[in-house]
């Protein structure tokens, strides 16, 4: 869906960013800006600001910030659209219709009617959990400790035994057999058609917007298999879908629960975990680990205790580590799962297992050593030496040392032993195996730490932004151009543009760019820290240094790329001038 620039700017400019956002985060007045506890990150002083003459948020903590537009995206894990038509909607103003091919309505009709026979079905599971017919999936809930609240807020239901009682409830709703075939509820062969599901309990399965796109069944009896889940169809992809997220992606904390089943995120949830998720019978993939990134930085995994268990945590952990998201493993012994741990000892206990809960690294060298034969010196060496590998999975020192001392702390490694042992590993160490970079890749990765180009580059557009009138000023000696990071060049030649048009609107720049981290980016150019304590010759000072280091950094980055030797001349004239640049306030 497109929407013109002209109309979410009008959408925009119609939903006060203070209105918006006090309705999610207490806000207080402090002189002309707005602050309150991030809801992004976990802290106690208030760092979260927003400023009505910007119309953007900050977060001086985290660095979170944005317009609007994005603080719904980000709050609500909306998608852009999405956010545009909620704040379109709380405006009132009508967006235009959208307009499908005949290819891409029908497969819009499709989904919608799949969508609508999911909830019609899950209303009749529901209903049947409440009957005669369902008494004894509904007295196995019970006997689980699920309380009606629960089962409710869930949707748990059951389905009946007789194998075709569903089909003719639906059937009976005008729902037609090109549908019903479509959501995988049923089996169509020879013999007629019969409920995939009959004969268990029922856990709807909803997307993150509460829609129900598939369903998972246990069985009552000793039927097989114990756990069914529906096929993939075109509103549902297991590898990119999990249970709970609907409910856990409003949680304000800043991990998730890694569950393996359904009953485990629902005692979890019970108990007060609103965070936990679960896969949905199979095994976790890139696609989970790419959903869990939009909407945590951090997961906590509570697989079973068990040697399954243990080895979905191993092949989980490279998935996730993959996709850039910090991991832990909780342990749950002496229990099974999440739900036996909770019915022995009590949330407060586990809460403190997820406090204590082992870094990835640790845990994969505990089971790694499992494989060797400690009590035989042979295989005490190659365990060292099997750990000094893995070691070599940090470049950075420090963090690097970090990980020796810990490991060697943990399983009785000495220490200065398996120092030298992965320095001398790392003298024939080939980068290239999937969790290793090369330096240069390191390199760029870890550029974020900006010089002091960078810096002097934000404050300006900050500076500017509070005092427009120095623009007629600055503008004689600096230039979009000067900008040498793209993205800072990019945002001054909007801001430059807006400015020569007698308009000061950063919030409207923001919209310009798409991604998460590109609105962080240039909320953080537009809320460089000031000190309002200067003097006037102090401040006439720092805004000097400002243009000259700008400036001297454009000429430095020209000259390293100069064509020939004309280009250079120019350069040179221009370097000589420099020192006769000094702005009068």
């Amino acid at each position: 869906m497109f929407f013109p620039d002209e109309l979410i700017e009008d959408i925009r400019m119609k939903n006060d960013i203070v209105d918006v956002i006090g309705g999610y985060v207490k806000l207080k007045k402090q002189g002309s800006t707005y602050f309150g506890l991030c809801p992004f990150h976990n802290e106690k002083s208030p760092s979260f600001s927003v400023t009505p003459s910007k119309q953007m948020y900050y977060c001086f903590g985290c660095g979170e910030g944005g317009n609007v537009i994005t603080f719904i995206m980000k709050y609500e894990n909306y998608s852009f659209v999405e956010a545009v038509e909620m704040l379109a909607e709380k405006a009132g103003v009508e967006l235009p219709k959208a307009e499908y091919s005949k290819e891409a309505k029908e497969r819009a009709d499709l989904r919608k009617a799949i969508l609508e026979a999911n909830k019609e079905a899950a209303k009749y599971y529901y209903h049947m959990l409440k009957t005669e017919h369902g008494s004894m999936a509904y007295r196995y809930l019970r006997g689980r400790d699920l309380s009606d609240e629960t089962i409710t807020r869930f949707g748990l239901g059951y389905s009946d035994k007789v194998s075709s009682d569903l089909y003719a409830y639906m059937k009976n709703k005008g729902f037609q057999d090109n549908i019903l075939k479509e959501t995988g509820l049923f089996t169509y062969d020879e013999r007629g058609v019969v409920d995939k599901f009959f004969n268990r309990v029922m856990f709807p399965i909803m997307d993150v917007n509460n829609r129900v796109i598939a369903f998972g069944g246990r069985v009552m009896g000793d039927g097989k298999p114990k756990y069914l889940n529906s096929p993939e169809t075109k509103v549902f992809d297991k590898s990119r879908n999990l249970y709970g997220l609907n409910v856990a992606r409003t949680s304000r904390k800043n991990y998730l629960l890694i569950c393996e089943g359904y009953m485990d995120v629902i005692s979890l949830h019970q108990a007060g975990f609103n965070n936990a998720v679960a896969a949905l019978g199979t095994s976790f993939t890139s696609g989970h680990a790419s959903l869990i990134k939009r909407y945590a930085k951090e997961v906590v995994l509570t697989f079973d205790s068990d040697e399954a268990g243990k080895k979905a945590a191993m092949r989980a952990i490279p998935i996730l580590k993959g996709a850039g998201i910090a991991v832990k493993v909780l342990d749950m012994k002496p229990y099974k799962d999440p739900d036996e741990f909770i019915k022995a000892l009590g949330p407060q206990a586990y809460e403190e297992r997820i406090n204590n809960a082992t870094n990835y690294f640790v845990f994969e060298v505990g089971q790694i050593m499992q494989q060797y034969d400690l009590t035989d010196p042979q295989g005490k060496t190659d365990f060292h030496n099997q750990v000094a590998q893995m070691l070599l999975e940090f470049p950075d020192e420090i963090e690097r040392i970090n990980y020796i001392e810990a490991v060697s702390g943990i399983y009785g490694i000495p220490k200065d032993a398996l120092d030298k042992l992965v320095k001398r590993k790392a003298l024939t160490y080939t980068p290239g195996s999937e969790k290793t970079k090369s330096p240069e890749e390191i390199n760029k990765v870890k550029k974020i730490a900006e010089d002091g180009t960078l810096k002097a580059q934000k404050i300006l557009i900050t500076w500017i932004i509070e005092e427009p009138e120095l623009f007629s000023v600055v503008s004689e000696y600096i230039s979009p151009e000067d900008f040498v990071d793209p993205f800072y060049r990019e945002v001054a030649e909007i801001f430059w543009k807006q400015l020569k048009n007698g308009e000061v609107n950063p919030a409207k720049i923001i919209d310009h760019f798409v991604s998460e981290e590109e609105h962080k980016k240039a909320a953080g150019l537009f809320n460089s820290p000031l000190s309002d304590k200067l003097t006037l010759s102090e401040k006439e000072r720092a805004l000097n240094d400002t243009i000259l280091k700008i400036k001297k950094n454009s000429l430095d980055y020209q000259a390293a790329n100069a064509k020939d030797i004309a280009q250079m001349q120019k350069i040179i004239v221009e370097q000589t001038k420099l020192q006769k640049i000094y702005i009068r306030l």
